[in-house]
């Protein structure tokens, strides 16, 4: 799946297939601007920054479960959004700080270090990295993912993909093959 925030007309957090299909709202009220947003894979949560609202939220994969982690003017400038076991870690532009905010009791904030000019984080650990199974994007014998001869996208399930072509090429009548 992909998740996406949008905040034009109607402030949302969205998902959908790797392909683009199935495109569904999981938040569409109570929302302003939505901007960072993190996923609990294991636990299959969305977390997000709505920096209107001055608040941290979060609900499940399917926009049920929804409550607050911490609202005020104390993350009024944050940006970017990692999680990693029982924390958020996001950057405070305000004072360029790196933030720690307990993800199950919103009043643990910590200031861990200073940074001179971050808008994004990212946390590498090989613990957040989900055991890939088999799908169907692996490469064929001909070095082809998934037997597409450009871009191989993920569709409903591991199982299924959509073939898709670089710019000023169209699919083929065959599904896979670009011309």
């Amino acid at each position: 799946k992909l998740f996406f925030t949008d905040y034009g007309n109607a402030a949302k957090v969205e998902r959908c297939d790797m392909d683009g299909m199935n495109r569904t709202w999981i938040v569409d009220s109570e929302i302003e601007q939505p901007t960072a947003l993190a996923l609990d894979l294991i636990n299959k949560y969305v977390y997000w920054i709505d920096i209107y609202l001055d608040s941290v939220e979060v609900v499940d994969y399917q926009g049920r479960k929804r409550h607050t982690i911490i609202k005020g003017r104390q993350i009024r400038h944050l940006c970017g959004l990692a999680v990693f076991e029982n924390y958020l870690y996001t950057v405070n532009t305000d004072n360029l700080s790196v933030l720690r905010i307990n993800r199950y009791n919103g009043t643990d904030v910590q200031s861990l270090a200073r940074l001179d000019n971050a808008k994004e984080i990212r946390v590498y650990q090989k613990r957040i990295q989900t055991t890939v199974r088999s799908h169907a994007c692996e490469v064929d014998p001909y070095g082809m993912p998934g037997g597409c001869s450009h871009i191989c996208l993920l569709s409903s399930n591991y199982k299924a993909r959509t073939c898709r072509c670089r710019t000023g090429f169209i699919l083929g009548s065959d599904g896979r093959s670009c011309k």
